[in-house]
């Protein structure tokens, strides 16, 4: 039954997924095509917002493992990810790099990676699941910010690198294979990675020269597209983790441990599972989010990434698979990349009228007192020069207004139940009271 009622579903939760991404890609287009972008140009873009948006997915994914599935309250999201991609990182860097490693092959540094990611999810889980949920929180946020301080310590990176012959680069960051050894370009050269072109790649390179694309943008689109492949595993595991006989009791958990543990089933062993579970996927997204850039520091571990994971996670909709990638979509693609180009169509709005930039005044009230006169510009400036800041108000008042219209997100209100059958009781036919 389970499986019918997902062959009926799934239809319809891809038509959500890239219904939402089709308006927001017509969106970004008109916003290229308005800056005077040529297609390589909106192509990249729109590859950026992609990747961005499937980094996001997979993390909001793993985190509904944890808070949509089973209550477990995780904000130490951030920490999670960093011990796996230094944990990759100093697996397969070369020993002879600036940050040496052991050298090992990629595959044993993605499995070493989120091993390393589940273990530290072990050590974390087993104090803190026999407190309060609050606890666990608490105990998540400290260990992360320990994590992100640890890989920061260049002390520890010069210890490492004399007594064991690894570094974690200290706070200069240390480098990650680029797109996971240039995986990306496999379809192009092959699997050697040199050589002549494969037939795909002929015809990519007579689509780039035709139509001036530079090669990089299909390359970077080729690892953008495994990441989302990726955004698509992630949700198929959790689809069957979520209708086990394993996922039913994480949800009855949610519902009311107490319940569960006195049907006689080890809630804190459930618990510490697929906590594991959860952090090691979190370690897996931040390898291939950060494979595509080919470097890691331990600024990119702050604890606001964690918030921005969970904001994501608030918009989509806790305990629905489907609002946890919509979320990520919704977060990434307008919330968080969107407001970056505000600035940009000011500025090149501002030059198609004929007007320029006036000085931006140095508070918001001086911005909006502006206004009074009838004249914009002054406000516009200060957005021009502050939109950083903006930004954050922006996710605040997305919050409140998510938080007072629609308190359980995008699709919270299709929280994945614990019962493996439908329990709603049948109308009646023939006009009978149905509480007789």
């Amino acid at each position: 039954m389970i499986d019918l009622e997902f062959a009926h579903g799934w239809r319809r939760d891809i038509a959500l997924i890239g219904g939402l991404t089709a308006a927001i890609y017509v969106l970004f287009i008109a916003i290229g095509v308005f800056l005077g972008y040529d297609l390589g140009g909106v192509l990249n873009m729109l590859q950026s917002l992609t990747l961005l948006a499937a980094a996001y997915a997979m993390l909001v994914l793993a985190l509904n493992l944890h808070w949509g599935y089973t209550g477990l309250f995780n904000i130490g999201v951030a920490g999670f990810m960093a011990v796996g991609v230094y944990t990759m990182a100093i697996l397969t860097a070369a020993p002879d790099a600036s940050v040496p490693g052991f050298g090992l092959p990629l595959w044993v540094g993605v499995i070493g990676g989120m091993a390393a990611a589940a273990l530290v999810g072990l050590l974390a889980a087993l104090p803190a699941l026999r407190l309060k949920a609050d606890y666990l929180a608490i105990v998540t946020l400290g260990l992360s910010e320990i994590i992100r301080l640890t890989v920061q310590s260049s002390w520890l990176s010069n210890a490492l690198e004399e007594n064991v012959g690894v570094a974690t680069g200290g706070g200069s960051g240390i480098g990650v294979p680029k797109n996971l050894s240039n995986f990306a370009e496999i379809p192009y050269y092959g699997f050697s990675g040199e050589g002549e072109l494969t037939p795909i790649g002929i015809v990519v390179f007579h689509v780039a020269n035709t139509f001036d694309i530079p090669r990089t943008v299909f390359i970077d689109w080729t690892y953008t597209l495994l990441l989302v492949a990726f955004v698509a595993l992630f949700y198929w595991l959790l689809y069957r983790v979520g209708n086990s006989p394993f996922g039913r009791v994480l949800k009855a958990i949610r519902e009311d441990e107490l319940v569960a543990d006195s049907l006689g089933k080890n809630t804190r062993l459930f618990k510490i599972k697929v906590f594991m579970l959860g952090c090691a996927l979190m370690g897996l997204a931040g390898m291939l989010w950060y494979g595509s850039r080919g470097y890691t520091s331990p600024d990119d571990y702050m604890p606001l990434v964690t918030f921005y994971v969970f904001v994501a996670l608030i918009i989509g909709g806790s305990g629905s698979n489907t609002g946890s990638v919509m979320g990520g979509i919704v977060f990434a693609m307008l919330l968080y990349e969107g407001p970056t180009y505000v600035p940009r169509i000011i500025d090149q709005g501002l030059g198609y009228v004929g007007y320029s930039m006036p000085s931006a005044p140095g508070t918001i009230a001086g911005a909006l007192g502006s206004l009074v006169a009838f004249d914009p510009l002054p406000l516009l400036a200060y957005v021009d020069s502050n939109i950083d800041a903006l930004r954050f108000v922006l996710l605040g008042v997305v919050l409140i207004l998510v938080i007072q219209r629609r308190p359980d997100g995008l699709l919270g209100h299709r929280v994945e139940t614990a019962s493996s059958v439908d329990l709603a009781r049948p109308a009646r036919t023939d006009g009978g009271d149905r509480d007789e």
